[in-house]
């Protein structure tokens, strides 16, 4: 029973998004400064209400649903009408093969695929390398499948080109007996993309050590205009040993219909399957046709969401920066990843103060790792709420200077 309660603890969802409902329940508000005026700012995850969701996405569901249960019990992996039409477009835009019948599951969100993925690559002892700072369910479900968590770092906040990833240290990683490799990219927290040096260096030494790499893309059509995407599954790797998690999220404002889409190894693939048949049976079938309209949005869609993103993370930025605060500009995602002023601010007071006092709701960058002065905000918000956000999280920090 103890080792049970550990595991559950180290899952730490506290500060996990969603949770800040709860909190805001349970912790009385600190009177100890100035209270901010003005709606909550919620920087903990995208704001779907901000943007029209990608078009056709209800008439999908509606249409599954009257259509009932031909739509309602699909395959565990997903109907297949859908990962065959879905292939074809996944081919498109990462530039590989894309086996839609062996090779693709359908999930209950990009994060049940991260879940699904993870229990059907990690047994006990065995070590995964994870890029630190990266999405924090990575690390913890590794430990909670009783895997040994081996970090390999990105130099991002002094990186000239593309993350800053280590490879030596990731060399070392796979020498100490990794086998597994975790990433996302766009990187989140910090929003940058890797780039093609380090994805062709990922793929050289994965292939080298026969390792594993499972890479989460789930912001990778978040692209801002002057930065280079490199595929990570049409480099000169087995597709066998590579996994790819995508779906559409905040970008598209679909979060709420929960759909992911791994692809890849078949092998994991069929693992992952079996696992889900008794975890969720399915991605919910009523839902799983709105992944019909996914990537085949009209271009000026895209286009458009992409400047919305672009605008506000170019007017969030130097907000940050004139108030003291350390941060790289975004190239692609919705995140960014502030140091608070190095004045002796504590982050956990800090993340407090801002939800009990600025009204505003951030992720610590303990989250992602040892990162002690950091906060993580998703900038997919309603341009002016998330100024106002950052402004007060920038007078905040002034006023626990004083």
């Amino acid at each position: 029973m103890t080792d049970i309660l550990t595991r559950f603890e180290a899952l730490a969802t506290d500060h996990a998004p969603g949770q800040e409902v709860r909190l805001a329940r349970t912790v009385e508000a600190d009177l100890s400064g100035p209270e901010w005026p003005g709606e909550i700012v919620d920087f903990s995850h995208g704001d779907v209400d901000a943007f029209e969701p990608a078009p056709g996405a209800l008439d999908a569901f509606v249409g599954a649903v009257e259509a009932g249960g031909r739509r309602a019990y699909t395959e565990y992996r997903g109907a297949e009408d859908i990962r065959a039409g879905l292939a074809g477009r996944l081919e498109k835009l990462t530039g590989a093969a894309v086996d839609g019948e062996n090779g693709m599951i359908l999930t209950p969100g990009t994060q049940g695929a991260l879940f699904l993925a993870l229990g059907s690559t990690v047994a006990s002892g065995d070590k995964v390398a994870i890029i630190e700072p990266d999405y924090f369910a990575n690390r913890k479900l590794v430990r909670f499948f009783g895997g040994q968590v081996v970090p390999v770092s990105i130099d991002y906040e002094t990186a000239e080109v593309g993350t800053g990833l280590d490879l030596d240290a990731l060399r070392s990683a796979f020498q100490d007996g990794c086998r597994l490799l975790v990433f996302s990219n766009p990187n989140n927290p910090t929003g940058l993309i890797y780039s093609p040096s380090e994805i062709a260096g990922i793929a050289s030494l994965a292939s080298t050590f026969g390792a594993t790499v499972i890479c989460d893309q789930l912001y990778s059509r978040l692209v801002y205009p002057g930065q280079v995407y490199t595929q990570y599954r049409a480099q000169d790797v087995s597709p066998d040993n590579v996994l790819t998690i995508m779906g559409p999220s905040k970008f598209e404002s679909l979060s709420g219909y929960r759909l992911g889409v791994a692809f890849g190894a078949p092998d994991i693939i069929g693992r992952m399957e079996k696992l889900q048949a008794i975890m969720s049976l399915r991605a919910a079938g009523y839902a799983q046709p709105v992944l019909e309209t996914w990537l085949c949005e009209p271009a000026d869609w895209l286009d458009n969401r992409i400047a919305a993103h672009q605008a506000i993370r170019d007017t969030l930025v130097p907000i940050f920066r004139d108030g003291g605060f350390s941060v790289r500009t975004p190239h692609g995602g919705s995140y960014v990843f502030p140091a608070l002023p190095d004045a002796g601010i504590s982050l956990s007071a800090f993340v407090s103060k801002a939800r009990t006092q600025a009204k505003v709701v951030v992720t610590p960058g303990t989250e992602f790792g040892p990162y002690e002065t950091s906060i993580r905000l998703n900038y997919s918000q309603d341009h002016d709420r998330a100024v106002a956000g950052a402004k007060r999280l920038v007078e905040l920090a002034k006023s626990m200077r004083n």
